[in-house]
């Protein structure tokens, strides 16, 4: 088999699984349930008025949404990724692409990865897995990545537990920071560290930030499982079994966001893995993130039309436009700075979560 039919084979199979399976974990959840916005019975807003807007990365969005990293490579993932970017390009968000790496490998699949015709103002995130750097890639094959598709950044993603669930994946993450570092002051646009939906811990991120990472996706558990996505991939026993193990592991969102923005507080932090409507997206940021990023939801959308993904994209901007105005926040820094709820007791976020040997300071709303 060759690479290049190994790796459609490969993306094939990751569209049709997470379209037609049950790929989030078992008992894991995000832990975003825990929380709840303080409801502001008096606002003193006009709703029409609420401000969504924010920049990041250089890049004005109109609202703070980044369609997740997905899919592409083949020609069922391109058309699922052209309708997301031209639902972001409508909308004022940004959205980055799946990994490169067969375009790379391949320079003939590089129209797989093309949206700048249909979206060309949109903050657009080139991808590739940074476990590549310790097989044959570096700052020229992530240069490339960026340029194939006029790309404003560079996401470089981490999938250690993916990886190793894979026959045939890539296993060495070895010596991975500095190379990552490498990049980061090699390439001209910012670089973001994504994980996949496993989380990143607090020491990651720290190492992440001494690197000079303009930006972190922290993607917590509690979304898509890509062990649950290998289980139904592989066809041996004993894989299966390994895979299954698996398929609860990692980071809560919820905890990921904090831990994230912990060690790396200088650095922009978006949420994402398991978000699934507006009001997760304000949750997520007065947890501390700066975009939130959906994959699921505006995958099964786009896989039916360009309409749907609009219309559903649309839906989670003015979920999170209605959870501002009934928290009292006119705009995403207010909502920085709105209180939640955690488990009935108020919990400020301010400088990190409360310690819970320590009362909540208490902020009326």
């Amino acid at each position: 088999m060759s690479i290049s039919t190994g790796t459609e084979r490969r993306k094939t199979d990751h569209i049709r699984i997470n379209l037609e399976e049950q790929v989030e974990p078992h008992d894991a959840s995000t832990g975003l349930e825990q929380y709840r916005l303080v409801h502001n019975a008096l606002p003193e807003l006009n709703l029409d008025t609420i401000d969504l807007s924010t920049t990041i990365l250089g890049h004005f969005l109109s609202a703070p949404m980044l369609i997740s990293s997905m899919t592409g490579g083949v020609e069922e993932g391109w058309q699922i990724t052209r309708r997301l970017a031209q639902a972001a390009q409508r909308l004022g968000c940004a959205i980055g692409v799946g990994s490169q790496r067969a375009a790379i490998e391949d320079p003939a699949r590089s129209r797989f990865f093309q949206v700048r015709d249909v979206a060309p103002d949109v903050l657009l995130l080139a991808n590739l897995g940074a476990v590549q750097l310790n097989y044959g890639f570096g700052p020229e094959e992530c240069r490339r990545a960026v340029e194939m598709i006029g790309a404003d950044a560079l996401i470089l993603h981490l999938n250690p537990i993916q990886e190793a669930l894979q026959s045939d994946g890539n296993r060495d993450f070895s010596g991975l920071m500095s190379k990552i570092g490498e990049v980061c002051r090699a390439l001209e646009v910012p670089v973001v560290v994504k994980e996949i939906g496993f989380g990143i811990s607090v020491g990651v991120a720290r190492r992440l930030q001494e690197q000079g990472v303009a930006a972190i996706d922290a993607s917590g558990a509690g979304g898509t499982s890509w062990s649950a996505v290998e289980h139904y991939r592989t066809a041996g026993a004993m894989s299966r079994r390994i895979s299954s193990t698996f398929i609860d592991w990692g980071i809560p969102t919820a905890v990921t966001l904090q831990m994230a923005r912990r060690g790396a507080p200088g650095v922009p932090l978006i949420a994402s893995g398991g978000l699934r409507t507006g009001v997760d997206a304000a949750k997520a940021i007065a947890l501390g993130a700066d975009l939130a990023g959906f994959a699921g939801p505006l995958l099964r959308a786009a896989a039916v039309s360009t309409e749907d993904a609009y219309d559903m994209l649309s839906v989670l901007i003015e979920e999170l436009r209605l959870a501002m105005f009934g928290c009292g926040a006119g705009t995403i820094a207010e909502l920085r700075q709105a209180p939640l709820l955690k488990d009935g007791v108020e919990w400020a976020v301010l400088n990190g979560p409360v310690s819970p040997d320590r009362a909540a300071p208490v902020r009326n709303p």
